[in-house]
């Protein structure tokens, strides 16, 4: 594996724990990824009961183990570094959990607050907004570049494929490169 590689991906899982970090000590821990994980229930106003809300915590939750399991860390706490590590094997190890698929098809069913199985231009600004935080003037140029078929919105098949991308593409300039932005 080319260091390019590396840097893009590894870019891609250090932006992820940053908006993971919510106190910035520069560790998570379960509270901060479970808070991150309630941001989507808070940004779509999903009951905790509701089904999808399940989903989302239990995905979340199995991502957490998945990735203290390949952290080997001490501790319940993960640093950026073991956090990047981990979210590369996490992604590549679908003996337990398909981190890349499992979560997508529980956020994308948040998202997709009309159930119309696509992510509206409005639905997908409130990820950013709502949920990211991300104030980067080229944040909505994801939309464009998740949309693969021009049609104006964002299918589920083009958001899983998205999401794939976003665990195991090198290529800057993939789809799923760009989810939460430029890299």
């Amino acid at each position: 594996m080319s260091t390019v590689t590396q840097d893009v991906i590894s870019t891609k899982f250090a932006r992820h724990f940053d908006a993971l970090d919510a106190d910035q000590d520069g560790q998570v821990d379960w509270a901060e990824y479970q808070k991150f994980a309630e941001r989507y229930l808070d940004a779509y106003r999903i009951e905790r009961n509701d089904r999808r809300a399940r989903a989302l915590l239990a995905t979340s939750q199995m991502q957490w183990m998945e990735l203290l399991r390949h952290a080997e860390a001490d501790s319940d706490r993960l640093t950026k570094e073991q956090f990047v590590a981990a979210s590369r094997s996490a992604a590549y190890d679908t003996s337990r959990l398909n981190v890349a698929e499992g979560g997508a098809h529980a956020i994308f069913d948040l998202i997709d607050v009309d159930g119309d199985n696509a992510i509206s231009r409005d639905e997908f600004a409130r990820l950013l907004r709502d949920v990211w935080r991300s104030e980067a003037p080229d944040a909505m140029e994801s939309f464009e570049r998740l949309d693969t078929d021009g049609d104006g919105e964002i299918s589920r098949q083009e958001f899983i494929r998205a999401f794939r991308e976003y665990h195991f593409s090198s290529d800057p300039q993939a789809p799923g490169s760009f989810f939460y932005g430029q890299i």
